[in-house]
C-alpha cells in the first residue's frame, strides 16, 4: 500500500529541506566573497574599484552630499539620537568617526565626549576634510581633529580612540583587510568598532542597493572578526529598515 502525503505535509517537508540548503548556499557565497576579499588585498588590489570615484573628485559639490546625508529621509539621520544612545559613550573618551563626510556624527561625538574627550574626524575626500575644519571652527569645537586617511589606513596612531564608529561606510572600504587592521592597531585594549551598514538580501532588498553594495551582513562580519575583533551584539534600533547596527570588541593578541 502506498502512503500518500497531503499537501500540507509535502509543504512542511519541503521547508525543512529548502531552509538548510538556502542557509548552505548563503554561506558558500558568504565563503566565496570573503576569499574573493582576501585574495585581491593579497595582490594589492581593490575589492571595489571606483566605489569611491565621487569622493575623490576634485570637483565634488558638498553642499549637494549635505542635502543627501543631513536629511530626515536617510534613517541614520533620522535615528542620530537612539545611535547614540546604544554607543554609551562617556565624558573623557576617544572616538573616531570614520567616513565622517560631512561631520554631522563628529559634531555629536563632540559634545558626548566632553571637553575631557577627542574626536576624530577622518574622511578621504580632499573636499570634504576642508569643509569639516570649517564646520568645526565655525561651532569653536575645541576637542575635534580633522584627518585625511588614505584608501587602506585610518592613519591613527597606536591605542589612540577607544570607538571607531563606521557609519554606512564599511560597504565603501576598498581594502577592508588593512583598513581594519589599522584600526585594531589605532584601538586601546578594549576597544570598541560600532558598524552600520546597508542590509543586502536579494528579493528584499531595493536592488540600488543590491548593486551599491558588494556583500552581506555575513559576510561583512566575517571579515572584521577575520581582522582581530569579535562580534559582541547586534542592536536595535527602532526605524532601522534598511540598515543595521554591530558592536565589535577589540580581540587580545
Amino acid at each position: 500500500m502506498k502512503h500518500l502525503l497531503s499537501p500540507q505535509l509535502l509543504f512542511f517537508v519541503h521547508a525543512l529541506v529548502a531552509v538548510p540548503a538556502a542557509t548552505h548556499l548563503a554561506a558558500q557565497q558568504a565563503n566565496t566573497q570573503r576569499e574573493t576579499s582576501a585574495a585581491n588585498e593579497e595582490t594589492g588590489e581593490s575589492i571595489n574599484p571606483g566605489i569611491n570615484s565621487n569622493f575623490l573628485d576634485p570637483e565634488l559639490d558638498v553642499d549637494q552630499w549635505v542635502a543627501r546625508f543631513e536629511v530626515e529621509s536617510r534613517e541614520v539621520y533620522q535615528a542620530r539620537k537612539e545611535i547614540l544612545e546604544q554607543m554609551k559613550l562617556t565624558s573623557g573618551m576617544r572616538i573616531a568617526d570614520v567616513g565622517a563626510g560631512t561631520g554631522f556624527y563628529s559634531i555629536l561625538f563632540s559634545e558626548a565626549v566632553g571637553e575631557a574627550g577627542w574626536v576624530y574626524a577622518i574622511d578621504l575626500s580632499p573636499k570634504f576634510v576642508p569643509y569639516l575644519s570649517q564646520q568645526f571652527d565655525q561651532r569653536k569645537l575645541n576637542n575635534v581633529t580633522t584627518v585625511m586617511c588614505d584608501q587602506d589606513s585610518i592613519c591613527l596612531p597606536p591605542n589612540s580612540v577607544d570607538v571607531a564608529f563606521i557609519c554606512d561606510v564599511y560597504h565603501h572600504f576598498e581594502f577592508p583587510g588593512d583598513t581594519m587592521r589599522s584600526i585594531h592597531r589605532a584601538l586601546g585594549e578594549g576597544g570598541r568598532v560600532i558598524v552600520i551598514d546597508f542590509e543586502r538580501i536579494p528579493g528584499v532588498t531595493r536592488e540600488w542597493t543590491i548593486n551599491h553594495v558588494r556583500a552581506d551582513k555575513a559576510t561583512f562580519i566575517n571579515e572584521i572578526q577575520d581582522a582581530g575583533f569579535d562580534l559582541i551584539a547586534e542592536r536595535k534600533i527602532p526605524g532601522f529598515k534598511d540598515n543595521y547596527f554591530l558592536e565589535f570588541g577589540k580581540r587580545s593578541q
